[in-house]
């Protein structure tokens, strides 16, 4: 058997998914570079997956599918990735903050009056995916139609059952076409990202509703990790009512304890690489045309780089961590998922003394998620 065919674990290992943190951090000490039937070669270790990002010439992130920008490679990459940078500038984030934080205040309302409720259901999901309605100046109504893409493709992901993520991608398709087609008959003025997006030009040529649906795809798939990450945040804070009081009393330390918190419980598992020529990562050989995931939650919490890594430390340099990811493909929306994460916190802890958990410990959900499924939380 070549060492390429050797399978070293099994990712879909119940036991491995019963505690996917713990799992991961077993197999970077002992077995950093590893091969399964799932997931090609796993990559564990922080300075391993830091060198694969640091060379896009050696490990491709192209896709198979047409995905803008995050599945293109240089030279195109930069050309649409350039493009789209203005989406997500300090301007438009400032323009949305406001409406976000509508939308927040409103779904914390029944939250807060009820002094109980489910999380992740009733705020994290709704809040996520109404927000990118606002961007988009979409109807808010069709929030539940992102929502529910986003989960079905994570669970297409798992489960890989044959023809299920290509009439996921049909059905997302037609959505964006249809309200592409109302903003080009009905101009809105409002200058939302649908008009912006309908104006963007790469070389001179305009988006096509195809190449425009594989920027909104992208898009609604990190709102699912939003969805993931507010999940994480709560949680932890939820197991640690100092910290949930600090932040109350002192709000500026917010965005410090979100980097924080997603470095020790990272929202999502992996992203895959692909190897352009023969290398060797951590004393393995890798062939030509390999199949990487690069370990995200494992590498975040790598003691050779963090210091007693289970423990949050708020104060803690964020530098190194790769919450966003590194290099050219660092998560392009980052701006607004970490103006959203904030915004949830800020509006929760401001309209609350203390919350914590109501009733069992929170189900959770695995890849290539890593996050509560189910949050019951009791306020006061």
């Amino acid at each position: 058997m070549s060492e390429s065919q050797h399978s070293d674990w099994d990712p879909l290992d119940p036991l491995i998914l019963q505690d996917q943190r713990g799992a991961y951090d077993d197999m970077r000490e002992r077995c950093p570079v590893a091969h399964s039937e799932f997931m090609g070669w796993s990559v564990f270790r922080h300075e391993h997956i830091a060198a694969v990002l640091d060379d896009p010439e050696t490990y491709s992130n192209a896709s198979r599918f047409l995905a803008i920008p995050n599945g293109m490679d240089p030279p195109v990459h930069g050309r649409y990735r350039d493009a789209l940078d203005a989406f997500f500038d300090q301007e438009q984030m400032a323009g949305i903050e406001p409406r976000a934080r509508e939308i927040a205040a409103n779904l914390l309302v029944p939250l807060c009056t009820g002094k109980e409720g489910e999380f992740i259901e009733a705020f994290a999901t709704p809040f996520a995916f109404r927000t990118m309605c606002a961007l988009l100046g979409w109807p808010e109504q069709l929030w539940e139609c992102l929502g529910g893409w986003a989960h079905d493709s994570q669970l297409a992901a798992i489960n890989r059952t044959p023809g299920v993520g290509k009439a996921l991608a049909s059905l997302f398709s037609e959505h964006v076409k249809a309200n592409l087609a109302l903003h080009r008959a009905s101009p809105s003025g409002a200058d939302d990202a649908t008009d912006a997006l309908l104006k963007v030009g790469v070389d001179g040529v305009p988006l096509d509703d195809d190449q425009i649906v594989a920027v909104l795809r992208n898009w609604a798939a990190g709102h699912g990790t939003v969805v993931a990450g507010l999940g994480n945040l709560i949680l932890h804070l939820a197991q640690e009512p100092e910290l949930q009081e600090r932040l109350r009393s002192d709000p500026s330390l917010i965005p410090a304890s979100i980097e924080e918190i997603l470095r020790r419980e990272g929202p999502l598992v992996a992203n895959p690489r692909t190897t352009t020529r023969e290398v060797r990562i951590g004393g393995r050989t890798i062939p030509k045309g390999e199949k990487l995931a690069l370990m995200w939650v494992a590498a975040n919490r790598d003691p050779r780089v963090f210091e007693d890594p289970d423990t949050v430390r708020i104060e803690r340099n964020s530098e190194t961590g790769m919450v966003w990811g590194r290099g050219i493909h660092v998560c392009q929306g980052a701006p607004l998922a970490r103006l959203e994460m904030r915004i949830a916190l800020e509006e929760l802890l401001a309209r609350t003394t203390h919350f914590e958990f109501a009733g069992d410990a929170p189900r959770r959900v695995v890849y290539p998620v890593n996050a509560p499924a189910t949050l019951s939380l009791r306020l006061r």
